[in-house]
């Protein structure tokens, strides 16, 4: 291989294009190689598995005073308490804190057969008449 004497770069000292031309002068988008997000999805899907792991894929707004409410039905009540030690009242009810446990409200899908006294958030009608005929409590708040 023939080894050049002076650098191409020395001779074009001086001109404004350095022989590419009086149009784009070697800054169209096909001289880039992909600037920017082009080729994600193609020649560039290495890097973006590697660092642009959220790129693609919806965002969207969350409100931020939305929550969702845990909820647990009368019937789910005696799974929940089997085989636990939990405290009683004077009247031998079993006490089930639900605001503790991370639920917000009382639904009245089910059976229930034991006296218990429940506490929590919010209860719906049935729920508090289900517990209420079999002898126990409902206490909002």
């Amino acid at each position: 291989m023939v080894v050049r004497r002076e650098k191409k770069v020395r001779r074009q000292r001086g001109s404004r294009t350095y022989g590419w031309g009086t149009v784009g002068q070697h800054r169209k988008a096909g001289m880039r190689g992909g600037f920017g997000n082009a080729g994600l999805h193609k020649h560039k899907w290495s890097w973006t598995v590697k660092y642009g792991k959220d790129h693609f894929g919806k965002y969207g707004f969350v409100n931020p005073t939305s929550r969702i409410k845990r909820w647990i039905n009368v019937g789910s009540l005696v799974s929940l308490i089997k085989g636990k030690e939990l405290e009683k009242d004077e009247k031998g009810r079993i006490i089930i804190d639900l605001n503790k446990m991370g639920y917000d409200k009382l639904l009245g899908s089910g059976k229930i057969d034991i006296p218990i006294l429940v506490k929590v958030k919010q209860a719906s009608e049935i729920a508090k008449e289900k517990i209420i005929s079999k002898g126990g409590e409902v206490i909002i708040g």
